[in-house]
């Protein structure tokens, strides 16, 4: 499980470091494809086919699953660490997420998200007030 945020850098080649904690649980090979709200997914192999399963179950008539379909999987590309821990991003991922030199690495359950800072500040600000709401709407807290 990915839990935790983390500050990092991108430099000008595409390299982020992943943080340690991360990087057993990636595995030598993982998934980095377009996430949703502008940022980066990024999947352990286990995770992406348990994903790739899912989404081939939708249906194909429809307009809105072969546009999600198309997103998601024309973004995706298999990538590995450096002997540094470090991924390098693809450039055409880099401009999906407006990564420039800050960026911050979160642990989301059963899958890693890359954000730019200053989106992932925007969206945090723009969102928090929600979260509470939210909360009470998806999750039984009565355990």
């Amino acid at each position: 499980m990915f839990m935790g945020e983390y500050q990092h850098t991108i430099d000008e080649k595409g390299r982020m470091i992943i943080p340690a904690k991360f990087r057993e649980a990636l595995g030598p090979n993982f998934v980095v494809t377009r996430g949703l709200d502008q940022c980066l997914f990024v999947y352990p192999m286990e995770e992406w086919a348990v994903l790739e399963q899912k989404l081939k179950t939708l249906p194909l008539m429809k307009a809105d699953a072969r546009a999600f379909t198309r997103f998601f999987f024309s973004g995706a590309t298999e990538c590995e660490l450096d002997k540094q821990g470090r991924v390098n991003i693809p450039n055409t991922l880099v401009d999906h997420a407006k990564l420039t030199k800050d960026c911050v690495v979160l642990g989301v359950s059963n899958r890693v998200e890359i954000w730019s800072k200053e989106v992932w500040e925007s969206y945090f600000q723009a969102s928090e007030e929600s979260f509470n709401e939210i909360a009470e709407k998806l999750v039984d807290f009565n355990f």
